[in-house]
């Protein structure tokens, strides 16, 4: 019994990784993506193909093979480039492979958003005198936060359980962690960390249903 909240204060340091890749993957992955939805978009096409290429490729190969790939191929190509030792290292290569995996999902659901909004917009903002950037962040913007605020929702929560695979580069996270105590013959641990995502997942519904309801003004 005394192992207990021992057990559980590990367990909740783990977690703390889990949510700093978490916050780490979103804060630069957002943006990424909507540079690369930019790219896919372009009249340029060059630019456009080698965008869609890299995210049809991003997005047909597992999560887990391009944080492998990510975290050990400098090593093995020989790079002069290389991960920090220890557990920094490890971390940095996991919020990179995050990083880019996820700004390829985010730039397609971008890309759809952008798309969805009638062109007779535009046209209007034109006709009344706009700048394509005034009619991009006045009239197109918050009607595509909207529309896409779901699906990227969708992905948010997922990449919290995601965030699991970061174990396969050996970063100590929660699932990890109760996977220690699992190889020594206690189970509980490993069923005590769905209750952390329940949790954290529980709040992060409970905050994309307050944005929806702070957006629902666009309704007719």
């Amino acid at each position: 019994m005394n192992e207990i909240p021992v057990i559980i204060d590990r367990l909740s340091e783990s977690f703390l990784l889990n949510c700093q890749l978490f916050a780490l993957t979103l804060i630069f992955s957002l943006p990424l993506g909507l540079v690369i939805a930019f790219g896919s978009m372009s009249r340029f096409y060059p630019l456009r193909w080698l965008s869609r290429t890299f995210v049809w490729i991003i997005r047909g190969t597992p999560l887990m093979l391009q944080l492998i790939i990510i975290f050990y191929a400098p090593g093995l190509l020989d790079m002069s480039f290389t991960w920090p030792n220890g557990a920094s290292g490890r971390f940095v290569a996991a919020v990179v492979a995050f990083v880019i995996n996820y700004a390829c999902y985010f730039s397609e659901i971008f890309r759809g958003g952008i798309e969805s909004i009638p062109k007779g917009q535009y046209e209007a903002g034109q006709v009344l005198g706009m700048t394509k950037t005034q009619i991009f962040f006045k009239v197109i913007l918050l009607q595509v936060v909207k529309r896409i605020l779901p699906p990227v929702g969708n992905e948010v929560i997922t990449l919290v359980k995601d965030t699991s695979l970061a174990r396969i580069i050996a970063n100590k996270e929660i699932i990890m962690m109760a996977g220690e105590y699992s190889s020594k013959g206690l189970i509980w641990p490993l069923f005590a960390t769905g209750i952390y995502f329940l949790i954290f997942v529980g709040a992060l519904t409970l905050l994309l249903g307050w944005f929806e309801k702070k957006l629902s003004y666009f309704r007719a």
